[in-house]
Protein backbone atom coordinates (compact mmCIF):
# COMPACT_ATOMS: atom_id res chain seq x y z
CA UNK A 1 0.00 0.00 0.00
CA UNK A 2 1.37 3.31 -0.64
CA UNK A 3 0.21 6.57 0.95
CA UNK A 4 0.29 9.69 -0.01
CA UNK A 5 1.60 12.99 0.96
CA UNK A 6 -1.89 14.24 -0.32
CA UNK A 7 -4.34 13.30 -2.93
CA UNK A 8 -6.77 16.37 -3.88
CA UNK A 9 -8.94 14.46 -6.34
CA UNK A 10 -10.36 12.32 -3.32
CA UNK A 11 -11.62 15.26 -2.04
CA UNK A 12 -12.99 16.35 -5.34
CA UNK A 13 -14.54 13.14 -6.08
CA UNK A 14 -16.43 12.88 -2.74
CA UNK A 15 -17.79 16.56 -3.49
CA UNK A 16 -18.28 16.07 -7.51
CA UNK A 17 -21.89 16.50 -7.69
CA UNK A 18 -22.25 19.84 -5.48
CA UNK A 19 -19.12 21.37 -7.53
CA UNK A 20 -20.37 20.90 -10.67
CA UNK A 21 -23.85 22.32 -9.82
CA UNK A 22 -21.63 25.23 -8.74
CA UNK A 23 -20.25 25.31 -11.86
CA UNK A 24 -23.26 25.36 -13.97
CA UNK A 25 -24.58 27.96 -11.39
CA UNK A 26 -21.60 30.58 -12.47
CA UNK A 27 -21.85 29.17 -16.28
CA UNK A 28 -25.62 29.87 -16.49
CA UNK A 29 -25.44 33.56 -14.58
CA UNK A 30 -22.79 34.97 -17.42
CA UNK A 31 -20.92 36.84 -15.04
CA UNK A 32 -17.22 35.67 -13.69
CA UNK A 33 -15.84 38.17 -11.62
CA UNK A 34 -17.50 40.18 -8.26
CA UNK A 35 -20.67 38.53 -9.10
CA UNK A 36 -23.72 37.03 -6.80
CA UNK A 37 -21.14 34.43 -6.16
CA UNK A 38 -17.98 36.47 -4.99
CA UNK A 39 -20.49 38.65 -2.95
CA UNK A 40 -22.45 35.98 -1.22
CA UNK A 41 -18.60 33.41 -0.79
CA UNK A 42 -17.68 37.02 1.33
CA UNK A 43 -20.92 37.71 3.18
CA UNK A 44 -20.50 34.30 4.52
CA UNK A 45 -16.85 34.32 5.07
CA UNK A 46 -17.40 37.47 7.55
CA UNK A 47 -20.06 35.51 9.32
CA UNK A 48 -18.06 32.27 9.95
CA UNK A 49 -14.83 34.73 11.23
CA UNK A 50 -17.41 37.14 13.04
CA UNK A 51 -15.67 40.14 11.35
CA UNK A 52 -17.16 43.06 9.37
CA UNK A 53 -15.07 43.52 6.77
CA UNK A 54 -13.52 40.71 3.98
CA UNK A 55 -12.32 41.53 0.73
CA UNK A 56 -11.52 38.75 -1.95
CA UNK A 57 -8.24 38.68 -3.94
CA UNK A 58 -6.71 36.64 -6.42
CA UNK A 59 -4.26 34.75 -4.05
CA UNK A 60 -2.48 34.83 -0.36
CA UNK A 61 0.28 36.89 -1.62
CA UNK A 62 -1.32 39.16 -3.00
CA UNK A 63 -3.58 39.42 -0.15
CA UNK A 64 -0.58 39.61 2.36
CA UNK A 65 1.17 42.18 -0.24
CA UNK A 66 -1.86 44.25 -0.17
CA UNK A 67 -2.38 44.12 3.26
CA UNK A 68 0.98 45.34 4.22
CA UNK A 69 0.60 48.41 1.44
CA UNK A 70 -2.82 49.17 3.39
CA UNK A 71 -1.17 48.85 6.35
CA UNK A 72 1.45 51.29 5.69
CA UNK A 73 0.30 54.85 6.27
CA UNK A 74 3.44 57.03 6.80
CA UNK A 75 7.35 56.79 5.66
CA UNK A 76 8.05 53.86 8.00
CA UNK A 77 9.35 50.67 5.60
CA UNK A 78 10.50 48.20 8.10
CA UNK A 79 8.21 44.46 8.67
CA UNK A 80 8.91 41.83 11.27
CA UNK A 81 7.92 38.29 11.21
CA UNK A 82 9.65 34.88 11.49
CA UNK A 83 11.87 33.19 8.73
CA UNK A 84 10.64 29.59 8.80
CA UNK A 85 7.25 30.17 7.39
CA UNK A 86 7.97 29.33 3.37
CA UNK A 87 8.87 32.86 1.97
CA UNK A 88 5.42 34.57 1.27
CA UNK A 89 5.26 37.51 3.95
CA UNK A 90 8.58 38.30 2.58
CA UNK A 91 7.80 37.70 -1.27
CA UNK A 92 4.89 40.23 -0.58
CA UNK A 93 7.33 42.50 1.41
CA UNK A 94 9.70 42.94 -1.07
CA UNK A 95 7.22 42.88 -3.94
CA UNK A 96 6.17 46.37 -1.88
CA UNK A 97 9.43 47.52 -1.65
CA UNK A 98 9.75 46.86 2.58
CA UNK A 99 12.70 46.12 4.26
CA UNK A 100 12.36 42.49 6.55
CA UNK A 101 13.19 41.77 9.88
CA UNK A 102 13.12 38.68 10.83
CA UNK A 103 12.75 37.34 14.74
CA UNK A 104 13.21 33.74 15.88
CA UNK A 105 10.83 31.43 16.95
CA UNK A 106 9.75 29.11 19.66
CA UNK A 107 11.62 25.48 19.95
CA UNK A 108 8.38 23.73 21.31
CA UNK A 109 5.63 25.65 18.72
CA UNK A 110 7.73 26.52 16.00
CA UNK A 111 5.52 30.24 15.85
CA UNK A 112 7.26 33.48 16.46
CA UNK A 113 8.81 33.91 19.59
CA UNK A 114 7.25 37.23 21.00
CA UNK A 115 10.26 37.44 23.23
CA UNK A 116 12.17 38.56 20.52
CA UNK A 117 10.59 41.81 19.43
CA UNK A 118 11.62 44.37 22.24
CA UNK A 119 15.01 44.28 19.84
CA UNK A 120 13.88 43.13 16.70
CA UNK A 121 11.10 46.37 16.32
CA UNK A 122 12.41 49.78 15.89
CA UNK A 123 11.50 53.35 15.14
CA UNK A 124 11.07 52.41 11.32
CA UNK A 125 8.71 49.18 11.82
CA UNK A 126 5.36 49.87 11.05
CA UNK A 127 3.70 46.26 10.95
CA UNK A 128 4.84 42.49 12.42
CA UNK A 129 3.22 40.04 10.58
CA UNK A 130 2.22 36.87 12.61
CA UNK A 131 2.19 33.27 11.02
CA UNK A 132 0.03 30.27 11.98
CA UNK A 133 2.30 28.06 10.87
CA UNK A 134 0.70 24.02 10.30
CA UNK A 135 -2.39 25.16 11.39
CA UNK A 136 -1.89 26.41 14.89
CA UNK A 137 -2.76 29.72 16.19
CA UNK A 138 -0.14 31.72 17.60
CA UNK A 139 -0.57 33.95 20.57
CA UNK A 140 -1.13 36.98 19.07
CA UNK A 141 -1.91 39.16 22.60
CA UNK A 142 1.44 38.24 23.53
CA UNK A 143 2.58 39.36 20.29
CA UNK A 144 0.14 42.68 21.34
CA UNK A 145 2.03 42.67 25.01
CA UNK A 146 5.39 43.30 23.62
CA UNK A 147 4.29 45.94 21.14
CA UNK A 148 2.51 47.71 24.02
CA UNK A 149 2.69 51.54 23.30
CA UNK A 150 4.06 51.08 19.86
CA UNK A 151 1.88 51.99 16.58
CA UNK A 152 2.92 48.94 15.45
CA UNK A 153 0.05 46.73 12.80
CA UNK A 154 -0.51 43.07 13.80
CA UNK A 155 -1.08 41.62 10.64
CA UNK A 156 -1.92 37.64 11.11
CA UNK A 157 -1.07 35.19 8.11
CA UNK A 158 -3.79 32.69 8.27
CA UNK A 159 -2.82 30.75 5.11
CA UNK A 160 -2.43 27.84 6.86
CA UNK A 161 -5.09 28.26 10.03
CA UNK A 162 -8.34 29.00 8.67
CA UNK A 163 -10.96 27.56 11.32
CA UNK A 164 -8.45 28.04 13.78
CA UNK A 165 -10.25 29.05 16.61
CA UNK A 166 -9.10 30.19 20.09
CA UNK A 167 -10.90 31.27 23.71
CA UNK A 168 -10.65 34.58 22.61
CA UNK A 169 -11.94 34.60 18.78
CA UNK A 170 -11.29 33.01 15.79
CA UNK A 171 -7.92 33.23 14.11
CA UNK A 172 -7.91 36.22 11.65
CA UNK A 173 -9.97 38.08 14.26
CA UNK A 174 -6.88 38.43 16.61
CA UNK A 175 -4.58 41.21 15.25
CA UNK A 176 -5.82 44.48 13.25
CA UNK A 177 -5.80 42.67 9.81
CA UNK A 178 -5.94 39.12 8.22
CA UNK A 179 -4.96 37.59 5.16
CA UNK A 180 -5.87 34.10 4.03
CA UNK A 181 -5.25 31.80 1.57
CA UNK A 182 -6.98 29.71 -0.62
CA UNK A 183 -4.57 27.37 -2.66
CA UNK A 184 -6.12 23.60 -2.62
CA UNK A 185 -4.47 22.37 -0.44
CA UNK A 186 -5.27 24.87 2.76
CA UNK A 187 -7.88 23.49 5.03
CA UNK A 188 -10.58 25.73 3.34
CA UNK A 189 -9.30 24.92 -0.40
CA UNK A 190 -10.53 26.51 -3.99
CA UNK A 191 -9.67 24.84 -7.14
CA UNK A 192 -7.21 26.74 -8.16
CA UNK A 193 -6.22 30.07 -6.49
CA UNK A 194 -7.51 32.40 -4.36
CA UNK A 195 -7.31 34.90 -0.85
CA UNK A 196 -8.55 37.39 1.20
CA UNK A 197 -8.09 40.11 3.56
CA UNK A 198 -10.02 40.66 6.53
CA UNK A 199 -10.56 43.45 9.42
CA UNK A 200 -12.21 44.96 11.50
CA UNK A 201 -11.29 48.72 10.69
CA UNK A 202 -13.45 50.23 8.09
CA UNK A 203 -10.65 52.45 6.65
CA UNK A 204 -8.13 50.03 6.42
CA UNK A 205 -10.93 47.53 4.58
CA UNK A 206 -10.87 50.65 2.37
CA UNK A 207 -7.91 50.70 1.27
CA UNK A 208 -7.40 47.29 0.90
CA UNK A 209 -10.59 46.95 -2.13
CA UNK A 210 -8.78 50.07 -3.49
CA UNK A 211 -5.38 48.31 -3.64
CA UNK A 212 -6.89 44.93 -5.13
CA UNK A 213 -8.20 46.80 -7.68
CA UNK A 214 -6.21 49.10 -9.27
CA UNK A 215 -6.42 51.76 -6.75
CA UNK A 216 -9.45 53.19 -7.97
CA UNK A 217 -12.03 55.49 -5.87
CA UNK A 218 -14.63 55.00 -7.80
CA UNK A 219 -14.10 53.45 -11.36
CA UNK A 220 -11.11 54.12 -13.49
CA UNK A 221 -10.22 56.52 -11.47
CA UNK A 222 -6.95 55.58 -9.77
CA UNK A 223 -6.64 57.58 -6.41
CA UNK A 224 -4.17 55.49 -4.36
CA UNK A 225 -0.73 54.17 -5.67
CA UNK A 226 -0.15 50.46 -5.47
CA UNK A 227 -2.93 49.65 -6.37
CA UNK A 228 -2.71 46.28 -8.96
CA UNK A 229 -6.15 43.78 -9.96
CA UNK A 230 -5.99 41.05 -7.47
CA UNK A 231 -9.46 39.67 -7.90
CA UNK A 232 -11.48 36.11 -6.00
CA UNK A 233 -13.44 35.20 -9.32
CA UNK A 234 -16.60 33.50 -9.56
CA UNK A 235 -16.01 30.05 -9.98
CA UNK A 236 -13.67 29.92 -7.07
CA UNK A 237 -15.96 32.19 -4.85
CA UNK A 238 -18.64 29.27 -5.72
CA UNK A 239 -16.39 26.20 -4.86
CA UNK A 240 -15.70 28.33 -1.95
CA UNK A 241 -18.98 27.92 -0.85
CA UNK A 242 -19.89 24.36 -1.26
CA UNK A 243 -16.36 24.08 1.03
CA UNK A 244 -17.09 26.39 3.67
CA UNK A 245 -19.56 24.52 5.62
CA UNK A 246 -17.20 21.34 5.51
CA UNK A 247 -14.17 23.01 7.40
CA UNK A 248 -14.90 22.30 10.95
CA UNK A 249 -15.57 18.87 10.32
CA UNK A 250 -12.69 18.28 7.94
CA UNK A 251 -9.82 20.29 10.80
CA UNK A 252 -11.62 17.68 13.34
CA UNK A 253 -10.48 14.46 11.47
CA UNK A 254 -6.89 15.94 11.04
CA UNK A 255 -6.67 16.43 14.48
CA UNK A 256 -8.03 13.19 15.46
CA UNK A 257 -5.42 11.99 12.67
CA UNK A 258 -2.21 14.17 13.79
CA UNK A 259 -3.42 12.51 17.60
CA UNK A 260 -3.04 9.07 16.18
CA UNK A 261 0.49 9.36 15.01
CA UNK A 262 1.58 11.32 18.02
CA UNK A 263 0.70 8.22 19.99
CA UNK A 264 2.40 5.67 17.52
CA UNK A 265 5.22 7.34 16.95
CA UNK A 266 8.59 5.61 18.76
CA UNK A 267 10.91 7.78 20.99
CA UNK A 268 12.96 9.07 18.35
CA UNK A 269 10.12 11.38 16.82
CA UNK A 270 7.89 14.08 18.56
CA UNK A 271 4.92 15.00 16.31
CA UNK A 272 3.80 18.90 17.03
CA UNK A 273 0.59 17.98 19.05
CA UNK A 274 -3.23 19.79 17.17
CA UNK A 275 -4.63 19.39 21.06
CA UNK A 276 -7.76 21.43 20.28
CA UNK A 277 -9.53 23.76 18.04
CA UNK A 278 -6.98 26.52 18.68
CA UNK A 279 -5.05 24.14 15.79
CA UNK A 280 -6.25 24.18 12.19
CA UNK A 281 -4.37 20.45 11.71
CA UNK A 282 -3.51 22.07 8.16
CA UNK A 283 0.09 20.11 8.26
CA UNK A 284 1.03 17.42 10.68
CA UNK A 285 5.00 17.92 10.93
CA UNK A 286 7.14 16.31 13.30
CA UNK A 287 10.79 16.83 14.81
CA UNK A 288 13.73 14.37 14.86
CA UNK A 289 17.45 14.36 14.89
CA UNK A 290 18.28 13.32 10.90
CA UNK A 291 14.50 14.01 8.91
CA UNK A 292 15.89 13.03 5.49
CA UNK A 293 17.08 9.64 7.18
CA UNK A 294 13.08 9.47 8.86
CA UNK A 295 12.49 10.54 5.14
CA UNK A 296 14.31 7.73 3.57
CA UNK A 297 12.61 5.33 5.78
CA UNK A 298 8.64 6.54 4.88
CA UNK A 299 9.79 6.25 1.50
CA UNK A 300 10.99 2.55 1.71
CA UNK A 301 7.37 2.02 3.23
CA UNK A 302 5.36 3.16 0.64
CA UNK A 303 4.83 6.66 2.56
CA UNK A 304 4.88 9.88 1.42
CA UNK A 305 5.96 13.08 3.22
CA UNK A 306 7.38 16.61 2.40
CA UNK A 307 9.46 19.35 4.19
CA UNK A 308 8.10 22.36 5.81
CA UNK A 309 10.12 24.75 4.72
CA UNK A 310 13.84 23.55 4.08
CA UNK A 311 15.40 26.76 3.43
CA UNK A 312 14.69 29.70 6.16
CA UNK A 313 14.05 33.17 4.50
CA UNK A 314 17.27 34.83 6.17
CA UNK A 315 19.25 32.23 4.05
CA UNK A 316 17.17 32.80 1.02
CA UNK A 317 19.34 34.69 -1.54
CA UNK A 318 16.57 36.76 -2.67
CA UNK A 319 15.63 38.32 0.87
CA UNK A 320 19.40 38.56 1.99
CA UNK A 321 19.83 42.55 2.22
CA UNK A 322 23.35 42.50 4.44
CA UNK A 323 21.45 42.37 8.03
CA UNK A 324 23.09 39.49 10.43
CA UNK A 325 19.51 38.06 11.22
CA UNK A 326 21.17 35.42 14.55
CA UNK A 327 18.29 33.38 14.67
CA UNK A 328 19.62 30.26 16.32
CA UNK A 329 15.73 27.96 16.94
CA UNK A 330 15.14 28.65 13.03
CA UNK A 331 18.36 27.66 12.13
CA UNK A 332 18.43 24.75 14.27
CA UNK A 333 15.15 23.24 13.07
CA UNK A 334 16.73 22.41 9.50
CA UNK A 335 16.95 19.31 8.58
CA UNK A 336 14.44 17.77 11.86
CA UNK A 337 11.42 19.19 10.28
CA UNK A 338 9.24 16.67 8.15
CA UNK A 339 5.74 16.72 6.84
CA UNK A 340 3.34 13.64 6.94
CA UNK A 341 0.49 12.60 4.94
CA UNK A 342 -2.36 14.45 6.22
CA UNK A 343 -5.97 15.06 4.60
CA UNK A 344 -9.58 14.51 5.24
CA UNK A 345 -9.91 11.83 2.91
CA UNK A 346 -7.15 9.39 4.32
CA UNK A 347 -8.25 6.00 5.22
CA UNK A 348 -8.50 4.03 8.25
CA UNK A 349 -5.86 1.47 6.47
CA UNK A 350 -3.37 4.32 4.88
CA UNK A 351 -3.56 6.09 8.74
CA UNK A 352 -2.56 2.58 10.30
CA UNK A 353 0.48 1.95 8.05
CA UNK A 354 1.59 5.66 8.54
CA UNK A 355 1.50 4.90 12.28
CA UNK A 356 2.92 1.52 12.09
CA UNK A 357 5.76 2.33 10.21
CA UNK A 358 6.53 5.90 12.60
CA UNK A 359 6.26 2.92 15.75
CA UNK A 360 9.32 1.10 13.14
CA UNK A 361 11.91 4.07 12.84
Amino acid sequence: MQVPFNALGRAVADQRDDLLRATTEVLDSGWFVHGSQHAAFLSELAAYLELPHVVGCGNGTDALEIALRAARTDSRSTVVTVANAGGYTSTAARAAGLRLRYVDVDADTHLLDPSGLGHAVDDDTFAVVVTHLYGRAADVGAVRSALSGRDVTVIEDCAQSFGARTPVGAAGSLGDVATFSFYPTKTLGAIGDGGAVATRDPALATRVAQLAQYGWGSKYEATLSGGRNSRLDELQAAYLRVRLPLVDAGNATRRAIIARYADAASSRVRVLPADDASHAAHLAVLVTDDASDLASHLAAEGVGSAVHYPVPDHRQAAFRDGTDHVLPVTDALVGRILSLPLFTELTGAEITKVCDVLARY
